[in-house]
């Protein structure tokens, strides 16, 4: 089947209100027989610090097969030098990490290798991405495509006529530090590698990924090297310094080459099982697979109305949700432990890959809802991490904790994982754990293991907030819950409110008790004398600034931004800052709304956001990070159901089928999932819990294709006939036919239904507006 080639924007302008409904067609034309595919745009992201990844990969697999420009974090779509197309990339991190083995065509005697000196020209206009393929010209005159299977990527190139077609193959370069490499080249079609890595994200702890790529037929010449000496020989090996290899092809009469590359995080023989598994199909053969594995995935959704601009930010966020986590275990199931020991998972596979300080807010339950096969497994792959390491995980990448950002994400990563219905059955797996989350939430690991888990957890539980300690040096390398305390102690109370439940429903009553008093400890870091929240010191002084815009004691954020990050109590955290009408008008404040309802679009991108890492000293909504992804839908706690359409549509307007169409860092899938379920209509207001709350979709019908197993019915139509930029207030709601008065829904009801019908208009309703009406509280 023939792919066809498309023009890709690669600028963007501001998008009002009315155009999110009609944007002009730029990637795509409608889908040929319904292929979803053809409406992800895998550039989406690529600029402005998106920080996504166009190259090839298939739903969660070990494999992101990629062109790397130099960019931190692999590619960036501003830039037309390629350095190689490397096996490992993660969507939208902010750290440079993965990149492994950049390999590159080229033509020529091998003379340099360095990638940023032999890094090639290409052009962006016939340069061309879809779900599980990737392409570019380069300006040598050499057509490079990528495609991928869950475990290899596989390569073709197609070469000028000469005698002197090379493939380089570079295993001392990747977007991390290197700490050793082998290469080795076993005949005359097959190189084998080994790399360790360390300095992702801050972590100094290594892993190796194996590696071993067979071409599809017999090169005629092949050679090594050792930083800049290129030699003959057939092995090279290195600690410091580029270590590589190249091979040389006659291409005078059959100029394509192909070669498929197996990945392995055990050791050099599952790269060789990978490859036997997964290998000695032809590219065209793997593109196909990987094309239609995307499409099964993506019709689990099926989208009507809208345009098709907000048609393709739609899909192309769905395929990002579903990039991550990753694979981690081989063929045959063995894989390596957060212990450095190989194990073999049965009954399940293992992944890797956790940032979920971003995750557990949005893609967690977005993958619950559509892939909870998969979902289950990944919580059973974090319970395992606790089970051979010691403790869970906080922002691990492959087999090491980086200890990046703060609080305790994975308790609502697990205990969500818990409220869909995932942990259920033989194994034991909801109390395995509850048993970890319990050690998690009651304790701190030793000086000895190298995750941080609670940091400030001795002090949160004796004082009832952990305290803002500037200065503090850190006692193991990422980040320390003593330098953003304020903010902290909101993600170690809501992680206390929603294992508070878990232990409840689990029968551990005196658990339960104790965790759901936590959950209150946010009270003890708000300030009556500025009306907010502020860090404490250790003495239990209020610090610094009194000016609630500064972010002193927040992560990445501010007072006014983490106000609202009470979820399992805001009527209480409302009681506190002065009733309903109180909070109404911060909230107003907060989200510039007089300002948003006569310029929604203009509003988003010149009050809210104000570049990409912009998360600091600011009173406003920032759509662009997690802090405050729940803010909106707080409306629906304060009788204004309305305001929360209003804001959440705004939001969207700044996801566009551009480049620069990604709001900040996707953070593997968190930014996508939001927008997913935005648009939907249903959304994670209490994460961790079983709580959605609902607003106006844009799309006038969604259906939702459900896993038996978890959704006896199988399947969920939202719809929203007339939905639009001013048909937009919720005038009253049915569920299964029965009139729906309350703002959310929990999984238990969205189990068992089949159907949620929003009648629309152009004025705000007094649907959603009593006080029954609101989510519950978690105490």
């Amino acid at each position: 089947m023939r792919w066809t080639r498309r023009l890709r924007l690669c600028t963007a302008g501001l998008v009002t209100a009315s155009a999110l409904f009609a944007l002009p067609t730029a990637h795509a034309a409608e889908p040929r027989d319904g292929r979803l595919t053809d409406l992800v745009n895998p550039f989406i992201g690529t600029e402005n610090e998106g920080n996504t990844y166009p190259g090839a990969a298939v739903p969660f697999g070990m494999v992101q097969f990629s062109p790397d420009t130099g960019h931190n974090t692999g590619y960036d779509h501003s830039q037309n030098h390629v350095r190689g197309f490397s096996l490992v990339h993660l969507s939208g991190v902010g750290c440079g990490l993965g990149g492994d083995l950049p390999v590159l065509p080229t033509t020529g005697d091998v003379t340099r290798t360095d990638d940023a000196q032999y890094a090639a020209e290409f052009g962006h206009d016939t340069e061309e991405a879809h779900p599980g393929f990737y392409r570019a010209d380069l300006k040598s005159g050499i057509e490079a495509e990528l495609t991928a299977t869950a475990r290899t990527g596989v390569q073709r190139y197609t070469f000028p006529a000469t005698d002197k077609a090379n493939v380089l193959l570079n295993a001392g370069q990747s977007l991390h530090r290197t700490v050793s490499t082998k290469v080795e080249i076993l005949d005359n079609r097959t190189v084998r590698t080994a790399i360790t890595g360390s300095g992702f994200c801050q972590a100094t702890k290594p892993y190796t990924v194996y590696t071993i790529t067979r071409f599809d037929r017999p090169f005629t010449t092949a050679g090594t090297w050792n930083g800049d000496t290129v030699t003959g020989a057939r092995v090279a090996a290195g600690t410091t310094g580029r270590t590589g290899a190249f091979v040389r092809f006659d291409t005078t009469e059959d100029r394509t080459v192909e070669a498929t590359t197996a990945l392995s995080y055990v050791d050099a023989r599952g790269a060789a099982v990978n490859l036997r598994s997964e290998g000695g199909r032809s590219f065209d053969e793997v593109r196909e697979a990987a094309r239609r594995a995307w499409e099964d995935r993506l019709g689990d959704v099926r989208a009507q109305g809208g345009t098709d601009a907000l048609r393709r930010t739609f899909y192309s966020s769905l395929y990002r949700s579903f990039l991550a986590p990753n694979i981690g275990s081989d063929a045959d199931g063995r894989y390596t432990g957060w212990d450095q020991r190989i194990h073999r998972a049965k009954g399940f596979t293992y992944y890797q890959n956790w940032s979920l300080w971003d995750t557990y807010r949005t893609q967690s339950q977005l993958l619950a809802l559509l892939a909870p096969r998969e979902a289950r497994d990944m919580a059973i792959s974090v319970i395992k991490i606790d089970e051979e390491s010691g403790w869970l995980p906080k922002w691990g990448y492959g087999m090491a904790e980086t200890n990046i950002m703060t609080g305790d994400p994975v308790t609502p990563f697990l205990t969500n994982a818990y409220q869909q219905g995932l942990l259920k059955g033989a194994g034991g797996y909801a109390e395995r754990a509850y048993r970890a989350l319990k050690k998690n939430a009651d304790g701190v690991p030793s000086a000895d293991s190298p995750a941080v888990g609670r940091e400030a957890n001795r002090e949160y539980i004796a004082n009832g907030f952990a305290p803002y300690i500037k200065g503090r040096p850190h006692a193991k390398p990422g980040d320390s819950d003593y330098d953003h305390g304020a903010s902290v102690t909101l993600e170690y109370a809501l992680s206390d409110a929603v294992l508070g439940e878990m232990a409840r429903e689990l029968g551990h009553d005196e658990d339960a008790a104790r965790y759901l008093a936590r959950s209150q400890n946010y009270r003890a870091i708000h300030d009556p004398s500025t009306g907010f929240f502020r860090a404490r010191d250790a003495t239990g002084a209020f610090t610094g600034p009194v000016d609630p815009a500064q972010s002193v004691g927040f992560h990445e954020g501010t007072a006014w931004q983490y106000q609202w990050l009470v979820p399992q109590d805001l009527p209480g955290m409302i009681g506190m800052i002065g009733g309903k009408q109180a909070a109404n008008d911060r909230l107003d404040s907060f989200f510039a709304y007089g300002q948003l309802l006569r310029d929604p679009a203009k509003t988003a991108r010149e009050v809210w956001v104000n570049g990409p890492y912009a998360y600091y000293n600011a009173d406003k909504y920032n759509p662009q990070n997690e802090p405050d992804l729940i803010a909106p839908y707080t409306y629906l706690s304060t009788g204004q159901p309305w305001k929360t359409t209003d804001v959440v549509h705004a939001a969207l307007t700044l996801f566009t089928d551009a480049p620069t169409g990604m709001t900040g860092n996707d953070d593997l899938g968190t930014m996508s999932a939001w927008n997913v379920l935005s648009s939907i209509g249903i959304f994670p207001v209490q994460p961790g819990y079983d709580t959605w709350g609902l607003s106006t979709p844009v799309f006038e019908r969604v259906d939702l294709t459900l896993d038996r197993r978890y959704y006896p019915l199988g399947a969920l139509t939202v719809t929203a006939p007339g939905t639009s930029d001013t048909d937009r207030y919720i005038q009253s709601a049915h569920v299964d036919g029965s009139s729906y008065g309350r703002t959310y829904l929990t999984t238990h009801t969205l189990r068992r239904i089949h159907a949620i019908r929003f009648t629309v208009g152009a004025e705000p309703s007094q649907w959603g507006t009593a006080a029954s009406a609101a989510p519950p509280v978690l105490k």
